[in-house]
């Protein structure tokens, strides 16, 4: 057996303890070297990524083709928002359970979303939020998936968002906390913002609890974007130690370069690359997992010429892919 077999083997049984560290039913046989991203986590065939492949394939363009499968073949989030919830995430629970992989799923309508911003949007209200939620809950039951709850919308309540009522703002994120947690082989993280944002961490505490951390499996870091996984780290360890040890998620989707020191740092940065893969084996106890959360390629909002909050952008995409290392 080669030394390269050897490691993808040490790297699979590694990713099958951390996922049952963290309660998932194994993930099925330990990889082997025709599969390159093991578990525990689900890669989706279908996707803009992987259509865009396709595309290239079929143009001759084998070079940048090869280049969108370092995302297409990675497992990422599906972000969830629409009509249909139930059923979207019922046929989304049910692929990943045959193959033997856990998806990953956010939940983002919380009314007033985004505060207003480029991914502006959300519930109608409190009582259709809480009916989306319970969609939700029903669609993924008891089949086995981490959720990551509303990126943002704590940060942009701590940070100053007038059209965002507090209290029913932190009352329906505790619902979908406490909702989602009914699922018997579901990990709830609330989102918590990154370590560029939020600086002073004590003006998160309360909003947290009140959100219900208390009652989730954590809290997540990094959503869509580009802070380092040592600065990630060194917040999370603080935040959890002020929740009495709470661990956490970090999106590693597009960090592999650190944050851009320009303006706009958060929208489209030019020179960014991909982070870290996904994986459960983090070496870190209080780091449940590494999760491209943000999809690689889907534009932030409408600068620097990209498309709308959430549609691909091919271009950007080759740019995050060319500038990681091979």
């Amino acid at each position: 057996m080669s030394g390269w077999s050897r490691s993808r083997i040490r790297y699979g049984l590694a990713a099958l303890a951390a996922a049952l560290s963290l309660g998932f039913a194994a993930p099925g046989p330990v990889p082997t070297p025709a599969d390159p991203y093991p578990g525990p986590y689900w890669v989706n065939p279908a996707g803009p990524a992987a259509e865009q492949v396709a595309e290239y394939r079929r143009a001759g363009r084998d070079a940048d083709a090869a280049l969108i499968e370092r995302i297409s073949l990675r497992p990422q989030a599906t972000w969830s928002h629409a009509e249909g919830v139930e059923q979207q995430m019922r046929d989304l629970t049910d692929a990943a359970g045959r193959a033997g992989r856990v998806p990953v799923l956010v939940a983002y309508n919380i009314p007033y979303r985004d505060c207003d911003g480029e991914s502006r949007g959300g519930a109608e209200d409190a009582a259709a939020y809480r009916t989306w939620v319970d969609a939700f809950r029903r669609g993924v039951g008891d089949r086995s998936a981490v959720v990551i709850v509303e990126p943002d919308a704590i940060a942009h309540l701590v940070n100053g968002c007038p059209g965002a009522p507090s209290a029913e703002r932190l009352s329906l994120l505790a619902y979908a906390v406490r909702e989602l947690k009914r699922g018997p082989a579901t990990k709830v993280y609330l989102d918590a913002g990154h370590s560029g944002w939020i600086t002073d961490q004590s003006t998160l505490l309360e909003p947290l609890r009140q959100a219900g951390v208390e009652q989730a499996d954590g809290f997540s870091l990094n959503v869509s974007s580009f802070q380092t996984n040592a600065s990630s780290a060194e917040y999370g360890h603080r935040l959890s130690a002020a929740l009495g040890g709470k661990h956490f998620v970090v999106d590693t989707s597009r960090n592999g370069n650190g944050p851009y020191s320009g303006t706009d740092n958060w929208c489209n940065p030019p020179g960014r690359a991909l982070g870290t893969p996904p994986t459960a084996a983090t070496g870190d106890a209080l780091i449940d997992a590494y999760l491209w959360i943000k999809r690689p390629g889907e534009s932030d909002g409408t600068c620097r010429g990209g498309p709308g909050a959430g549609r691909w952008w091919p271009e950007y995409a080759l740019g995050l892919a060319r500038a990681t290392p091979a």
